[in-house]
């Protein structure tokens, strides 16, 4: 595997950065974490010994995870978090600067919108619009608003959570507005990465296959294992500093 992803253009900016710091020192941030695979992300983490913020739309939603996982001895903490709100985004960037001073890793995980019964011939521009806005757009405005955090300490890990089904050469004509909007994702990941090559941030998009969830249905690998390879990419070593890259099971694979 290589060790940095390459980009064509101008070669990258080096900045210095910062040690790794511990995982018990470490701040976390999932999105659309109350259930399914974000829950399962934020319990891993938890159990790394990694602080984590559980975002939620639905507060009392997010607080009954928190709580749950906190059972486990998991520093969890529940956030009201609607990643289309740039409001809300921005209330909750400043929130973390005052209670922590930094965050070392967001995981981009609100999903929506698996249209498997529409066409790109008549599905819906709405349906197109609010999978953009959440999948892409979602996590898009909640990247810039947490990278000051992760600069001013020179470290910090982005981990969007794609599908292999937003891969350029995949194929199928199920599905069209979350297949786009999980392509610009993989688009935007691999701009922000060539961006912050060298500033101690890695910036890589996971598809955790086909997990059994509320979105993806029955018949789908357990939760546990498609959330084991996005907390692989979110607790990656700085050396070697594998970034720009689209991974399963800890494996690259194809845009």
């Amino acid at each position: 595997m290589n060790a940095v992803a390459t980009f064509p253009g101008r070669p990258p900016r080096r900045r210095t950065t910062a040690p790794e710091p511990e995982l018990s020192q470490r701040v976390a941030l999932v999105s659309g974490a109350n259930r399914g695979l974000g829950l399962e992300i934020t319990r891993q983490l938890a159990n790394l010994g990694v602080t984590v913020l559980l975002g939620a739309r639905r507060p009392g939603a997010g607080e009954k995870a928190a709580r749950l996982l906190r059972r486990d001895g998991g520093t969890v903490i529940a956030v009201p978090l609607d990643v289309t709100s740039g409001d809300e985004v921005q209330a909750l960037a400043r929130r973390i600067e005052q209670e922590y001073g930094r965050l070392d890793i967001l995981v981009n995980n609100a999903g929506a919108y698996f249209d498997i019964d529409d066409q790109a011939s008549s599905v819906s521009i709405d349906i197109v619009r609010q999978a953009l806005e959440t999948n892409l757009l979602g996590a898009w405005q909640l990247s810039e608003a947490m990278l000051p955090l992760m600069q001013r300490h020179g470290y910090g890990r982005i981990v969007n959570v794609s599908s292999g089904c937003g891969a350029m050469d995949s194929e199928g004509a199920s599905c069209p507005a979350y297949r786009v909007s999980k392509a610009a994702l993989n688009s935007h990941t691999r701009m922000l990465a060539m961006e912050l090559q060298g500033s101690g941030i890695l910036v890589n998009a996971v598809c955790p296959g086909w997990v059994a969830t509320d979105m993806g249905g029955h018949g789908g690998r357990p939760i546990a294992e498609g959330a084991a390879g996005i907390v692989w990419a979110a607790t990656l070593p700085s050396r070697p500093g594998v970034t720009g890259g689209f991974f399963r099971d800890r494996q690259r694979i194809d845009w």
